[in-house]
């Protein structure tokens, strides 16, 4: 995810104070993992360096903080990149299918590294479904794509837990 379109985007409902884009962005977005103010501020200070961002004011009592809003080059930087559509993430330098090669080639067993990768897959799978229950749209949505994901994955470890021979007998040909 790009942060700073990310802070873009959410400049444009209205201005903020880093620290207000911090919490809106772990809010929505950070669920689990979030933001460190260094990277809050070192993405406005791009931001503003580029022209995307403007101080908009600095309150006269208390600290300093300053209130960041989007400029107009800001705005068509966020619509540009809202309107192009993200790189599918395709797989094939895959931690996973190297650990079957290589235990294969070293004479381990490739089908209990499976079942132990299987039996992870299924207990995440479970922890992100009562997260799912328990959660708001945002996060249902947010846990229906990791978990189809993870469906995607357990079909890939059953497929090559049935093609385990072959794959053995080409690699040791």
């Amino acid at each position: 995810m790009s942060l700073g379109q990310t802070f873009l985007g959410l400049l444009e409902s209205a201005p903020r104070h880093g620290y207000d884009l911090k919490r809106t962005y772990d809010e929505r977005f950070g669920r689990g993992k979030p933001l460190h103010f260094g990277q809050v501020y070192s993405t406005l200070s791009r931001l503003l360096r580029d022209g995307l961002v403007e101080v908009d004011a600095v309150p006269g009592d208390g600290p300093e903080r300053k209130r960041y809003a989007i400029t107009e080059a800001g705005v068509t930087d966020v619509a540009r990149w809202l309107s192009q559509p993200e790189k599918p993430d395709v797989y094939l330098q895959n931690t996973l299918y190297t650990k079957v090669v290589l235990a294969l080639l070293t004479g381990r067993p490739a089908a209990d590294l499976l079942d132990v990768q299987r039996a992870e897959h299924l207990r995440l799978m479970r922890e992100l479904t009562r997260r799912k229950s328990a959660g708001d749209l945002a996060d249902q949505l947010i846990c229906d794509h990791a978990l189809f994901h993870l469906e995607a994955d357990l079909r890939w470890l059953e497929l090559t837990a049935a093609r385990l021979d072959q794959l053995a007998k080409e690699l040791h040909a």
